[in-house]
C-alpha cells in the first residue's frame, strides 16, 4: 500500500504545479492591484467592480452564455438521434459509426476550425455552390451562425459519445418487458430508453456547455474581431492590454459560473436512481 502511495506523489506534484499554483495566482491577481512600488500590492474589489459596472462586459457575458446554451441545445438535438442510431447498430456497424464520430477529434481543434474559415468565407465552397445554383452570395463568416456552427462541429462528438455510452449500458430486457406490458415503441422510448439515457445527456451537457462558454479561438476565427465572447475579453486583458488583475477577475467570475453550472447538473443527476431512471 505504501508503494502505491509513493507512486502517486509525482502526480500530486504535477497537479499542484499545473493546477493549484495557477489558480492561486489568478485568485491573488483578481483581488489585488499594484501599489506605489512595483513589488507592493493592495487588496481591492475594484477589478470585479469594473466588470459589473460596465454594460459592455455584461453584454459580452450574456452573449457568451447564449452562444453556449444554443450550442448545447443543438448538440443534444443532433447528438441524441445519432447516439441512438449507433446504439441500435450491430457490432461492426457500431464500431465504424463510432470511428467516424471520433476521427475528426484526432485532428487539432484549431486546424478543424481553420478549415471552416475556408468553407464559410465569401469565396468559399458554400458561396461558390450557391452561385453555381443561381443564388447570390451570402455573408456566413464573422457571424453568430458561423460561431455556433464551429462550436457545434467541435463539441458534438462529446455529446454523442456520452449519450451512446448510456444507451449501450441499458438493459435491453427492459424494452422487451415494456413490449410485453403493451407499450408501443414510442411509449417504450419515452418511459424506458429516455430516462435511462439522461445521465449520458447530463454528462454531455457538462462536456459541451463548459468549454463553449469560455471558448476564445473559435469566435476569434469564425466571428472575427466583430464578434467578441468572454473568452476573447480574457485573452485580450492578458495578452494585449496587459491588465492581469482585471483578466484574473473575469476568469474568477467565469470559474464561479462554471462551478454553479456543474452544481446544477449534479443536482439534476441526483434526481435519478442508480439505474438512470427518475426517483418516483
Amino acid at each position: 500500500m505504501k508503494n502505491f502511495k509513493r507512486m502517486a506523489y509525482p502526480y500530486m506534484v504535477w497537479i499542484a504545479i499545473m493546477i493549484l499554483v495557477p489558480m492561486l495566482l489568478i485568485f491573488m491577481y483578481a483581488f489585488t492591484v499594484k501599489g506605489n512600488s512595483v513589488t507592493t500590492f493592495r487588496f481591492t474589489l475594484e477589478n470585479f467592480g469594473m466588470f459589473f459596472k460596465d454594460t459592455v462586459f455584461i453584454d459580452v457575458l450574456k452573449r457568451s452564455l447564449f452562444i453556449a446554451l444554443a450550442t448545447t441545445i443543438i448538440c443534444i438535438l443532433i447528438g441524441y438521434p445519432a447516439a441512438y442510431i449507433i446504439s441500435q447498430s450491430n457490432g461492426r456497424q457500431e464500431f465504424i459509426l463510432i470511428l467516424l464520430v471520433t476521427m475528426p477529434t484526432w485532428i487539432n481543434m484549431l486546424v478543424r476550425t481553420y478549415a471552416w474559415v475556408g468553407i464559410l468565407q465569401d469565396n468559399g465552397i458554400i458561396n461558390n455552390l450557391l452561385v453555381m445554383l443561381g443564388f447570390e452570395r451570402i455573408k456566413l463568416l464573422h457571424t453568430s451562425f458561423a460561431v455556433i456552427l464551429g462550436m457545434v462541429y467541435n463539441f458534438v462528438p462529446f455529446m454523442i459519445l456520452q449519450i451512446h455510452s448510456s444507451l449501450a449500458k441499458m438493459d435491453k430486457s427492459l424494452l422487451e418487458a415494456a413490449s410485453d406490458l403493451g407499450a408501443n415503441k414510442v411509449q417504450a422510448f419515452l418511459r424506458v430508453t429516455l430516462p435511462l439515457s439522461l445521465p449520458g445527456v447530463i454528462s454531455g451537457i457538462t462536456l459541451v456547455f463548459l468549454p463553449a462558454v469560455s471558448s476564445f479561438f473559435i469566435p476569434k476565427l469564425l466571428g472575427g474581431g466583430q464578434y467578441v465572447l468572454i473568452g476573447n475579453v480574457i485573452e485580450n486583458q492578458f495578452l494585449t492590454a496587459g491588465n492581469w488583475n482585471f483578466g484574473s477577475a473575469i476568469s474568477l467570475i467565469m470559474t464561479v459560473i462554471i462551478l454553479i453550472s456543474m452544481y446544477i447538473t449534479k443536482k439534476v443527476d441526483k434526481g435519478e436512481d442508480s439505474k438512470g431512471g427518475f426517483v418516483r
